[in-house]
């Protein structure tokens, strides 16, 4: 028995606001990404590290505000 669907890769649930925030941060230096392929390549890696670093900071602190909301509302009364 065969079964047939779609090969599709899995994605993060928080996939596309990541890429967001590491834009955002990138937009906030003055970057773009025509701007990132000008760059040599360790300069290049080491911003996006950075932007990565970032991102994942701020994807951390919606899932701890997530955590926190959702705590609230099913705690005992």
């Amino acid at each position: 028995m065969s079964h047939d669907r779609a090969e599709t890769p899995l994605q993060s649930p928080h996939g596309g606001l990541e890429r967001a925030l590491i834009d955002e941060f990138l937009a906030m230096g003055g970057h773009t990404q025509e701007s990132l392929h000008a760059m040599p390549d360790a300069d290049r890696q080491a911003l996006l590290a950075e932007a990565s670093r970032h991102a994942s900071a701020k994807l951390s602190e919606v899932d701890a505000r997530s955590h926190y909301v959702h705590d609230m509302h099913n705690r005992p009364e």
